[in-house]
């Protein structure tokens, strides 16, 4: 379970580093979304596999994807059209790829083992539920206005 962990918490540092030093939008996307995997990786062995699966598919998936739009948004036409496809080259998926390789390893290794790396007891949806909807209901509204608010700044900015 420490191999785990640790392993996954430095890929997941890693991957952060990366984020901030990229000057290109799409690197540091490709790389936040490894940072993200690796988290989901943190939250199974820690016990949560449902916060895990959370992670991959609100983050991962859709924060990205509306990530990507706000870039494809912000578009500023035919002259950029060759450099994104420059960001498409098989060369610009190595660092991402490498880091993620071990997730995947991790990530079949605990699904071999049949729950037996999880640290804790899962929590089921329910707990989860009853706790965002209860007492953190208020950090739960704030971050979703935060998420709106962004959005928002998005589109304004975009906009001509």
């Amino acid at each position: 379970m420490s191999v785990m962990f640790y392993g996954s918490a430095i890929i997941a540092i890693l991957a952060t580093l990366m984020v901030i030093t990229r000057t290109n939008v799409v690197h540091a996307l490709l790389y936040f979304i490894v940072s993200l995997l690796a988290i989901a990786v943190i939250f199974y062995t820690l016990g949560a596999p449902f916060a895990a699966a959370l992670e991959v598919i609100v983050y991962a998936g859709a924060i990205m994807v509306m990530f990507l739009f706000v870039v494809m948004m912000l578009n500023l036409g035919h002259v950029t059209q060759d450099q994104e496809k420059a960001w498409l080259r098989p060369s610009l998926w190595i660092g991402p790829s490498i880091m993620a390789i071990p997730l995947l390893i991790e990530v079949i290794y605990a699904i071999n083992l049949n729950q037996e790396v999880m640290a804790h007891t899962p929590t089921g949806v329910k707990e989860v539920g009853a706790a965002l909807f209860g007492p953190y209901v208020l950090a739960v509204e704030l971050a979703s206005m935060l998420l709106l608010a962004g959005l928002v700044g998005a589109f304004h900015l975009a906009r001509k």
